[in-house]
């Protein structure tokens, strides 16, 4: 019995430090926000850049993402703007964004500082695009109809100088994050972008146009059920970004998903501070990694090192997918977004059940 009473002490010992109090910070100083996106980074790779998501279905994942789940942990994912969409519907407590392309972790600066000077959407977009905010547009107005409002301005070259000035006033003197001269010429071209962006509010149909589909393509689509679940579909979406960002808590990581620091680096803080991974959005990034030697397996063992939860998902997008509806899906779009319990993934891969790309989609739903 002696025995006994031992071993069950000393297992109590060794629960998981995630189990205990979440200790998450409710804000990040400039200079701790700054200091996680330095000492979590890598050295940037190279990648075909996007600006945008060309996933037309991103949403239809979010009502079964929802179910069951409060609001809370930590979010991760990878690219740019499709994230703060899962990000308002998940509403974490802090969110990590991945990317091999400094550029990347740019953008995401570029948009935080966007956010952070934005009253509502359409100042949002006014500022992100460079074009005059349309009159009557209220927080009740539809997705649809702010787009439409805004094909009639056309982008603003002195606009365009201003706010330009005031995203890098932002960064660098508001928040004093310490920027290069060569992330600083990467604002420039990066924002350029956004202001040449003519066919932003209008409608391709699938896949032309801004990034594969056109800005108003993306934050327009709905869920399957004809819900418009976009960051931009509701003034609630946007205010729940807009005070993740204004309280340091989405933080930009350069990182390769086969790395030995930015994944396990996130993992280990998320740990320590008694808080579990939420989701993580991974694209179609995973089928890159399948083709390149053994980064696969560098990527899920890092994955294994993470708080998990019962309802911790991975998010994916994949061109091919198994059953009726899936197919139904792919017959819309050129990707469709499937999810998988994070925990069952990293099971079979511990346990060797996990060696291929189509044994990793068998696994999604």
């Amino acid at each position: 019995m002696r025995m006994v009473i031992v071993l069950f002490s000393a297992l109590v010992l060794i629960v998981p430090s995630f189990t205990a109090a979440d200790t998450l910070p409710r804000e990040l100083s400039d200079d701790a926000f700054w200091r996680l996106v330095s000492d979590f980074s890598e050295e940037g790779g190279s990648f075909r850049f996007e600006y945008m998501s060309n996933e037309q279905l991103f949403q239809y994942v979010i009502p079964r993402l929802k179910e069951n789940r409060k609001p809370g942990g930590v979010y991760l994912g990878v690219g740019p703007e499709q994230n703060f969409t899962y990000i308002a519907a998940l509403q974490p407590k802090m969110a990590f964004i991945f990317d091999i392309r400094r550029q990347n972790m740019i953008e995401h600066l570029i948009y935080k500082a966007v956010f952070e000077m934005s009253f509502d959407r359409a100042d949002f977009l006014s500022r992100l695009f460079s074009r005059k905010a349309p009159a009557g547009v209220t927080e009740k107005t539809t997705p649809r109809a702010l787009f439409q409002a805004f094909r009639g301005s056309a982008a603003d070259p002195e606009m365009y100088r201003r706010n330009l000035q005031a995203i890098k006033d932002r960064l660098m003197k508001d928040h004093k994050f310490r920027l290069t001269a060569e992330d600083q010429s990467s604002i420039d071209y990066i924002y350029r972008i956004f202001f040449e962006a003519g066919s932003a509010f209008s409608y391709t149909g699938a896949y032309g146009g801004f990034g594969g589909s056109t800005y108003a393509d993306l934050m327009t689509a709905t869920d399957e059920n004809g819900q418009a679940r976009s960051y931009l579909a509701s003034e609630e979406n946007f205010q729940i970004v807009k005070e993740l960002h204004r309280k340091n808590l989405i933080v930009p990581v350069v990182g390769d998903f086969a790395g030995p620091k930015a994944l396990r680096s996130v993992g280990r803080y998320v740990k320590d501070h008694g808080a579990a991974v939420a989701a993580f959005y991974t694209s179609n990034v995973e089928q890159y990694l399948f083709q390149q030697g053994d980064d696969w397996s560098q990527f899920l063992a890092s994955v294994a090192t993470f708080p998990l939860d019962a309802s911790s998902t991975f998010i994916r997008s994949s061109h091919f997918a198994y059953g009726e509806a899936s197919q139904r899906q792919l017959n819309r779009s050129r990707f469709i977004q499937l999810l998988s319990p994070m925990a069952e993934v990293t099971k079979a891969f511990n346990a060797g059940r996990l060696r291929s790309y189509e044994d990793l989609i068998q696994m999604s739903k």
